[in-house]
């Protein structure tokens, strides 16, 4: 049985872009494992220069894995709204999001990620 989303913070300890990605990766497969529906990763979007190069990395590597099959969907933060198809399949994934507090804010520092079932 799928759970919520679960909510990764990869800018804790101020990693590398490698750092992120590995910890991204490895995230991704234990939520997976756990049953979760998405992943919301907080990534930053650059206030601090370190945020920025994190989240360039992070949506290139989910726009790949998307592409492989191994995610169902990516959705940005900027695009988290109501009014963009991708959020819409989101929230019937997931009705519980709507609760979220990133919802409508048009966050570019987040990235949601719809695990893709097994």
């Amino acid at each position: 049985m799928q759970q919520d989303v679960r909510e990764i913070n990869l800018e804790i300890g101020k990693p590398a872009v490698a750092e992120a990605l590995d910890r991204m990766r490895m995230e991704l497969r234990l939520s997976k494992k756990r049953g979760y529906a998405a992943v919301k990763l907080i990534h930053g979007f650059g206030s601090s220069g370190t945020g920025g190069k994190i989240r360039v990395a992070v949506r290139r590597e989910l726009a790949a894995m998307c592409e492989r099959g191994a995610v169902r969907m990516v959705i940005p933060g900027e695009k988290l709204t109501i009014f963009e198809e991708d959020t819409r399949k989101l929230l019937q994934i997931c009705p519980e999001f709507r609760r979220d507090r990133d919802l409508e804010r048009h966050n570019n520092g987040i990235t949601v990620v719809v695990i893709k079932k097994t």
